[in-house]
């Protein structure tokens, strides 16, 4: 499932940002192509940002998100 708002990936001018943002950058493109990732997020549309499933959500994916 595609999430909108996202570039297409197989745009080469859409990988400038993520090559000039060095390793983060490129992690969270690979991030964002993961399935599950993708189905994880998904599944916190309308959660709210105190909801346990967030913190279950950030401690898996390892990420960490500014309140």
């Amino acid at each position: 499932m595609p999430l909108t708002g996202l570039p297409d990936w197989r745009d080469t001018d859409a990988y400038a940002p993520a090559l000039a943002g060095g390793r983060p950058a490129i992690a969270w493109e690979l991030l964002r192509r993961d399935p599950a990732y993708q189905a994880d997020y998904v599944a916190l549309a309308g959660v709210d940002a105190a909801d346990d499933q967030v913190a279950t959500f950030t401690a898996k994916w390892g990420l960490h998100f500014r309140d």
